[in-house]
């Protein structure tokens, strides 16, 4: 048998300290499976049409993890680490009417407990992508009233969990949701239009303010934030316009959705924008989405790098001869740093956690085992990535890895496994990959430092 080592931190990081943590995440339209005992979601309709996933997939079975969810959390405490990332599915734990799914709600609650009872911390998404179809045939995202839904779905939630969640996040990823999703049109529910995605961000950053207000109502003890993703962007030649090129793209796809948690306004690029695909904003909308916030969830996997061009000013390059992971994403831990260092001077930001970090890799089960040297070495750079950071003064509070295990990667289907722990859709046999040894020895020798 291979000896894998453990992923390595200095002894005296921020990071090998007991209050700092250590997880890994999922999300549950991507592992749960059980369409039947949920409404439909935009996932759903999504997958069935023709062409828009490559594998040409769906969400029906997954991980499984509607009936594995106990093995899972055993797999999950047998890593060693802090705490747990999920999502709960709206669809699964509300009727379209509103009241509530009792068993949907049960399945939840029993989760929660096991995970407690391992003394293992529960982070909890409220909307990780899986919109209620019934909700985007009257207009999704598009519709104000949208928000009102998310508030009202937030508020039975957490009057059900309450402080047993450590931490609740409003979203998961506005960007995908918005520009991914109604603006280029490669995620559920397909659109392609820009007034739409501006619309859409809009009104999903309206609902995380009217969510937090129901959060702090009913788990008072609990963290309520948000979690954004973040691809930092950097100039292709060092000349001014590109210089420019790459501001003005980090402002549309980054800045856009925390300068208006952090200042109440967007980024000077809307107005380069046509008037008719500026934001629906009203009036007191930005005091709403402004709600402080008990701490940011930042996601990162890679950079983008620009030049001058396309119609908003930037238009992407791809850098040739840089390694890459399976989703063809250029590997740069470096740019890790610098992003959460200059999020950090640039805005008076709440404690952070990485609550995504990961890379896909075409693995492979050789001999009842699974080597991933491209992730292993992607997750070492990226923790010393955020070593450094904490170093530099940067407040991050813990760190996700993405993910526990491979599962529906969205319009990739199952054909890119981003887990620490590879399944076997056939079977739904879950085996540790060197990845998932490295960070249970890295935590078993924090653990064992604590103790001394």
């Amino acid at each position: 048998m291979k000896q894998i080592p453990a992923f390595t931190l200095p002894s005296d990081s921020a990071m090998m300290q007991k209050d700092f943590l250590f997880g890994v995440a999922t999300a549950s339209f991507q592992i749960e499976g059980d369409l039947h005992h949920r409404l439909p979601c935009i996932w759903d309709t999504f997958c069935a049409q023709p062409g828009k996933i490559a594998d040409g997939s769906n969400g029906e079975v997954a991980c499984d993890h509607i009936n594995r969810w106990r093995e899972d959390v055993a797999l999950i405490a047998s890593l060693g680490v802090d705490a747990y990332r999920l999502s709960i599915s709206w669809g699964r734990v509300l009727n379209q009417d509103g009241s509530i799914n009792r068993e949907g709600m049960a399945f939840y609650s029993g989760l929660i407990d096991a995970l407690n009872l391992r003394n293992i911390k529960v982070f909890v998404t409220l909307y990780h992508w899986d919109l209620p179809q019934h909700l985007e045939d009257k207009g999704g995202w598009l519709n104000r009233d949208t928000a009102l839904a998310f508030a009202h779905y937030t508020r039975i939630v957490v009057q059900a969990l309450g402080d047993r969640v450590y931490a609740y996040s409003t979203l998961n990823e506005p960007f995908c949701s918005a520009f991914l999703g109604y603006e280029v049109g490669i995620h559920a529910p397909g659109h392609c239009s820009r007034k739409e995605g501006r619309a859409a961000a809009h009104h999903l950053l309206l609902a995380h303010g009217l969510a937090m207000a129901e959060i702090r109502r009913f788990a008072p003890h609990a963290k309520a934030g948000i979690v954004l993703n973040f691809s930092p962007a950097y100039a292709f030649q060092d000349c001014e316009a590109d210089r420019e090129a790459a501001r003005k793209a980090h402002e549309y796809h980054n800045i856009w959705y925390l300068m208006p948690l952090m200042e109440g306004r967007y980024p000077d690029i809307i107005n380069s924008l046509d008037t008719d695909e500026q934001p629906p904003v009203q009036p007191g909308d930005m005091e709403i989405i402004q709600e402080k916030m008990d701490y940011l969830g930042i996601n990162y996997y890679t950079r983008n790098v620009y030049q001058a061009g396309g119609d908003l000013g930037f238009e992407d390059v791809r850098i040739a001869n840089v390694p890459r992971t399976a989703m063809d994403w250029e590997i740069c831990p470096d740019a890790f740093t610098d992003l959460l260092k200059d999020l950090s001077q640039t805005f008076d930001l709440p404690p952070i956690y990485i609550t995504e970090n990961g890379a896909a890799e075409d693995d492979m089960v050789r001999e009842g085992e699974v080597h991933d040297p491209m992730r292993l070495d992607y997750l070492q750079s990226h923790l010393l990535a955020v070593h450094d950071a904490i170093e530099a003064g940067v407040e991050v509070k813990g760190y996700f890895a993405w993910s526990l295990m491979d599962n529906f990667e969205w319009a990739e289907g199952y054909r890119k496994r981003f887990g620490l722990v590879y399944v076997d859709y056939t079977t739904q046999e879950r085996t540790l990959k060197s990845s998932a040894k490295a960070y249970q020895e890295m935590l078993a020798l924090r653990h064992s430092l604590s103790q001394q």
